[in-house]
């Protein structure tokens, strides 16, 4: 193999060669084509910049021709100017942006002038001795009263005779005329006869010269820095330093406009050109790169394929033999782990049936005393009614039976609360009456809060829905009811507030009680946290534990925090299930 090193190399050199040659043909090819696009879109622009100019400018030179026909202005030059001729100036100058409107007769004195813009030297003016021939005349320039450029027509107004009486001014602020297309791409200027720069979308090029047999521009106070030509096919690329707001690289077009006398020109951004020709080198040089390297690849594989598959039949059959030993082991980890799961569901649910079972231990003394005082009833009812019936007091023994019926319907309600408490539930979780859960709770913890003297505020409002369980939501809130209960043992008020109502689209119910408030509010939900002494028969401290995780399991929060007035309030915080239909609509 290592005799065989120096071929392979020079195999590769001159692969690299072939693919740096053939990049650097398709670069050419690429920036030729990506010129000749650009200048193509750099003749529109020329032609569209040259367009306007000499468009704005035409208006101007129609506004010249007009006024020359206009009565007040042949009449001044008999009767000179009046304050009505001053107003006609005035307002066309105002109503055509234009930057003086003047009037002039044959020998270059102005009679009368719109906003004083005039030339001292007027009468020897091109465009003046021009009207004076009876063509219109026009030509550019600095105004010397107010310093700004200016392009002014002149057009001749003749007299009955058909001899040049005099002529009309019309002067344009070129400033005017540029604020429309300023900053605008690309780069243009127009150049009069003597090379100056006069009119330009770049102000840092205004009164750049073109010398005499030059290309390229100075400026007028100084060199304009590095600058070379160059001729790339048909297209002239000039470089330059001269703004950083006209491009070092550009194409140079120019059109001649006889109209306005001046030459257009443009500089065209090549940069993006010359982008897309490398990014087109660049591709080819990288698919080509590419395929020499899967070519190479390939070759390489096939001469290390046979050693390789010998390598790697010994190591298939080793690892084969380490993945079934690893696969039994992960089998029976995984029948461990489904072990250990199902009886962390039965512990969970046992705990949960523990936690209702000792509540129900909790409250079996009222509960007792809530079914014995209606048996007690009953039986004197009964007793009664037997005597009634045997005086024939029929209506009122009959009042002893519904009495008795009332009775034995009320005990039927707590035994059914206690049964529906004390069950199993497998229900999946649904649609849940907040209002009735709460209800049964009240009913349930009834006797103990009486016991205790314990006053409950709750006033049920219409029925509202949540997503849970029935029996464990229940459990939750006695559970909540039987610590609040606790807390406030020995306490000279003892005081149970539920509340309902809705926040950012969840249901909150609040249970507050005016005991002593939590010690350690971080703590509450952890196992066999206890505030109660050692020993004491009232709970082990699961109760908040397990309502945690049971409202944890409808999708809910649960908090407990100190009031700022004394005493604990809990927050229970559920899914509305109108939210849940309203997401199930949606997803159909």
């Amino acid at each position: 193999m290592r005799h065989d090193t120096p071929r392979r190399l020079a195999i590769l050199a001159l692969f690299l060669c072939a693919v740096a040659v053939f990049a650097t043909l398709v670069w050419r090819a690429g920036y030729r084509q990506a010129l000749d696009q650009a200048a193509q879109r750099g003749e529109a622009d020329l032609l569209l910049a040259s367009d306007r100019l000499t468009g704005q400018l035409q208006l101007y030179q129609q506004l010249a021709v007009v006024m020359a026909a206009h009565p007040a202005l042949s009449a001044a030059l008999d009767a000179g100017p009046t304050d009505a001729l001053q107003d006609v100036l005035v307002a066309t100058a105002d109503k055509t942006g234009a930057m003086d409107v003047q009037l002039v007769d044959n020998t270059g004195r102005v009679l009368a002038s719109a906003n004083g813009m005039v030339e001292p030297d007027l009468a020897q003016s091109d465009y003046f001795l021009r009207a004076m021939t009876g063509a219109l005349g026009e030509g550019h320039g600095i105004n010397p009263r107010g310093g700004q450029r200016s392009y002014t027509f002149a057009a001749p107004l003749f007299g009955p005779d058909a001899r040049v009486r005099g002529a009309v001014m019309v002067v344009v602020d070129i400033e005017l005329v540029e604020a429309e297309w300023r900053g605008a791409r690309p780069p243009v200027f127009f150049t009069d006869a003597d090379g100056l720069v006069f009119i330009t979308n770049r102000s840092e090029l205004l009164f750049w010269r073109r010398a005499s047999g030059e290309i390229g521009l100075s400026p007028p106070d100084g060199s304009a820095g590095e600058f070379s030509v160059l001729q790339q096919g048909q297209h002239t690329i000039w470089r330059e330093s001269w703004s950083p707001y006209i491009p070092t690289r550009a194409m140079h077009l120019a059109r001649d406009l006889p109209v306005i006398n001046m030459r257009a020109e443009a500089l065209v951004d090549v940069e993006p050109a010359r982008r897309l020709a490398m990014l087109q080198a660049g591709l080819v040089a990288a698919v080509c790169l590419a395929f020499g390297a899967l070519l190479f690849l390939a070759t390489e594989r096939r001469r290390t394929l046979a050693l390789a598959n010998a390598r790697l039949e010994g190591r298939v059959a080793e690892r084969t033999r380490e993945l079934s030993s690893a696969n039994t082991a992960l089998r029976r980890e995984v029948a461990e782990r489904v072990a250990a799961e199902v009886a962390l569901k039965k512990v969970q649910d046992d705990l949960v049936q523990a936690g209702k079972l000792s509540a129900l231990g909790q409250m079996s003394a009222g509960i007792s005393h809530e079914l014995n005082q209606p048996l007690m009833a009953i039986r004197q009812y009964a007793e009664n009614g037997v005597g009634l019936l045997e005086r024939g007091k029929t209506d009122v023994a009959v009042q002893n039976l519904t009495r008795i019926g009332d009775l034995a319907h009320r005990m039927g309600r707590i035994i059914r609360n206690l049964r529906a408490f004390a069950r199993q539930e497998r229900e999946p979780m649904g649609r849940v009456d907040l209002v009735g859960v709460i209800n049964v709770a009240l009913e349930l913890s009834e006797a103990r809060l009486e016991q205790d003297g314990v006053q409950v505020d709750w006033t049920p409002p219409a029925p509202v829905h949540v997503i849970g369980g029935e029996v464990r939501l229940g459990q939750v809130v006695v559970n909540l009811i039987g610590n609040a209960a606790d807390a406030m043992a020995g306490l000279d008020e003892r005081r149970i507030s539920l509340t309902l109502r809705r926040d950012e689209g969840r249901v909150v119910l609040e249970v507050a009680d005016t005991g002593p408030g939590i010690e350690e509010p971080e703590k509450i939900f952890e196992p066999f946290y206890t505030t109660k002494a050692v020993g004491a028969a009232e709970g082990m401290g699961l109760g908040l534990s397990i309502s945690y995780g049971l409202v944890q399991s409808f999708g809910g929060a649960i908090r407990g925090r100190n009031r700022a007035g004394g005493g604990a309030v809990f927050t229970v915080e559920l899914t509305p299930a109108d939210t849940l239909a309203a997401t199930a609509e949606a997803a159909e």
